[in-house]
């Protein structure tokens, strides 16, 4: 069980890393609505290596059987993997490649709701999204938003592929 984790773990980070840095080279061009779907894409892709590490435990390793629960703590295990890898990314990012994330988010975030809100609610949403950047807007803070959002999505992944690929 440890090495199908370890092994699709990798596989995980390994995929996070590439479909990362491919979006950061070729959607420099997108807005922020858009890098933020690729982004969500790019976390179930890698992911998709917690049904495959299930299936590949149950038929591989297991005899061709698997229980609910053992089968989630896989995907879960494997999740945490991904997890870690996607924080990781992100605090070299936010911290190496473009330490001006934070506020260039906040700026375009403003912009946006400048178009879309009245100058009353503008205001008071402003004033609430500055706020929460200074008390949140760290790169560690972001890093460990990034694990738990990954953890959330995993769990989610691994919880139906444990439906799925139960077998007693």
């Amino acid at each position: 069980m440890k090495n199908t984790i370890i092994k699709y773990g990798i596989y995980s980070i390994l995929t996070a890393s590439i479909l990362f840095f491919l979006a950061l080279t070729l959607g420099k061009t997108f807005d922020y609505s858009t890098q933020e779907i690729i982004g969500y894409l790019s976390m179930v892709a890698s992911l998709s290596f917690v049904y495959f590490g299930i299936k590949h435990f149950r038929d591989n390793e297991n005899n061709g059987s698997v229980t609910f629960i053992k089968a989630l703590v896989i995907g879960v295990l494997i999740s945490t993997c991904a997890g870690i890898g996607f924080g990781i990314i992100d605090y070299i990012y936010t911290t190496q490649i473009n330490p001006e994330f934070a506020s260039e988010y906040l700026e375009k975030s403003l912009e946006t709701m400048k178009n879309t809100l009245s100058p009353e609610e503008f205001e008071i949403k402003r004033k609430e999204l500055v706020q929460q950047m200074e008390q949140y807007g760290g790169s560690g803070f972001m890093a460990f938003i990034m694990f738990v959002t990954v953890l959330i999505i995993g769990f989610i992944i691994s919880l139906i592929s444990a439906l799925f690929l139960q077998r007693k």
